[in-house]
């Protein structure tokens, strides 16, 4: 008898122990939110942002990872001296020039507490650019793009101020670092390691790098909407 007592008793209490343990411990798995964003703001010239970002999609780990991509208008750089590093040494016509550039960013967003701000990050993460400069001398007859793709780093800081349970105003600053890259158009390409292809008379990479006023040290400030999704 004292047996059967101890056995119900043992039962009993492994299924209140079960039961404390599944109202108390958290939950085996988190609950990803989404999130849309669209920026706009100094890039070096203008540029608009827009940006996907996943959060709490673990809850041991304080992490939010933001996907974006941007288009952000740029100085060209130098006309005369693209023309005679690339093309040819001629002086006709009269110079109009644009640029711009496509970035890809990916960041590593921590939260952290700035002036008592609720929802603030660090972020940190690689960065991709497509920088084009396009010169044309009218009435010189010609009309050429130099381009270069380049890898990169980055870090910033986000601040977020509700405006609804689903909407956010956001402020971001950051600055972000470029390696060099090849730097091509027409038919020439010069490369940071000194190698050419088709370049033209004594001209170096540093010469085009100076020509082209590809991404290096950029400093961003933008701010824009969040939607919560």
């Amino acid at each position: 008898m004292l047996r059967k007592i101890f056995i119900v008793a043992f039962v009993l209490l492994f299924i209140s122990s079960n039961v404390i343990a599944q109202k108390t411990a958290p939950p085996l798995a988190a609950t990803p939110k989404f999130s849309f964003g669209v920026l706009f703001g100094y890039t070096n010239n203008f540029g608009v942002n827009i940006s996907g970002t996943i959060s709490e999609f673990s809850y041991d780990i304080p992490l939010a990872v933001k996907f974006s991509g941007g288009f952000n208008l740029r100085e060209p750089g130098n006309p005369l001296d693209a023309r005679r590093i690339f093309i040819n040494d001629n002086t006709n016509g009269d110079p109009a020039e644009s640029g711009h550039n496509f970035d890809l960013r990916l960041d590593f967003a921590y939260p952290i507490n700035i002036l008592n701000i609720r929802k603030s990050y660090l972020m940190v993460g690689p960065r991709y650019s497509m920088h084009t400069s396009t010169f044309e001398f009218v009435g010189g007859n010609e009309f050429f793009d130099i381009t270069t793709s380049q890898f990169g780093v980055g870090a910033g800081l986000e601040t977020y101020f509700g405006i609804s349970p689903n909407l956010s105003l956001v402020f971001s600053g950051g600055f972000d670092y470029y390696f060099d890259s090849q730097i091509g158009g027409h038919d020439s390409a010069y490369n940071p390691d000194g190698t050419e292809v088709s370049g033209r008379e004594d001209y170096t990479y540093t010469d085009a790098d100076n020509a082209i006023n590809q991404p290096k040290y950029e400093f961003r400030f933008m701010a824009g909407l969040n939607f919560g999704l």
